[in-house]
């Protein structure tokens, strides 16, 4: 259950009364492309419909009844937030917005690289060429299309090439458990070889090939990798 501190107000009118449900910001998206989808008791900070809910102000169950024409809650969230809209404090919607534009910024840093160097943008090159492209951020939208449309403004501004690599690991038994739970996303075969190393062929992102090495070797310093 989200916590109230972290809750956004979900507001809907109807008949010159407000209704309104405390709401996980994060999973707003997700609850309406699909509610079912969603564990009601972690999207709602409380399990009841409010007038005013910073003031304490609840309806009737009749009113209820009225407005909904039901008192099953995950119905009555759909409602209001298919019907009424977000209300979000300046503090919410800028620390919302913040923690969206990282992880657009981390995205396109993993998944893309610079054409001649086949190494990955720094993240503050991104930043930045963001910056310059007034590309607004929506605290609401699906990450994966604010990346997208994120990199259509970036491409006229730095150089992007959304290029996979082919990585072979070798990796000591031990480490076996650790190291397969990071590949696992981008494995494409895996075996044990008779030594007890088991060896795994991976697909990913070129800008990823840094980042996943390292856990890798993090995890146990005598892994081998190469690039197929």
């Amino acid at each position: 259950m989200v916590s109230l501190d972290n809750a956004v107000l979900a507001r809907m009118e109807k008949g010159g009364k407000r209704y309104e449900v405390l709401v996980d910001p994060e999973l707003v998206d997700t609850f309406k492309a699909d509610p079912n989808a969603v564990d009601i008791n972690a999207f709602l900070a409380m399990d009841e419909v409010f007038h005013d809910a910073r003031g304490g102000e609840r309806p009737t169950e009749e009113a209820i009844e009225n407005t909904f024409g039901t008192q099953d809650i995950r119905t009555i969230a759909t409602t209001i937030l298919s019907k009424g809209s977000i209300q979000l404090t300046t503090n919410q919607r800028k620390a919302m917005v913040a923690r969206m534009r990282q992880q657009i910024i981390h995205q396109i840093h993993v998944q893309a690289v610079d054409p001649k160097t086949k190494s990955p943008h720094p993240k503050t090159r991104i930043e930045l060429a963001l910056d310059e492209s007034r590309y607004s951020v929506d605290p609401f939208k699906r990450l994966e299309e604010q990346v997208k449309d994120a990199i259509d403004k970036l491409k006229p501004m730095i150089p992007l090439s959304f290029e996979s690599v082919r990585l072979a690991f070798r990796v000591p038994g031990s480490a076996y458990g650790s190291v397969s739970r990071i590949l696992r996303p981008y494995q494409q075969k895996e075996q044990w070889l008779e030594n007890g190393t088991w060896a795994a062929v991976i697909e990913c992102p070129a800008g990823m090939k840094p980042d996943l090495i390292g856990q890798v070797m993090r995890q146990s310093s005598e892994s081998e990798v190469k690039e197929l």
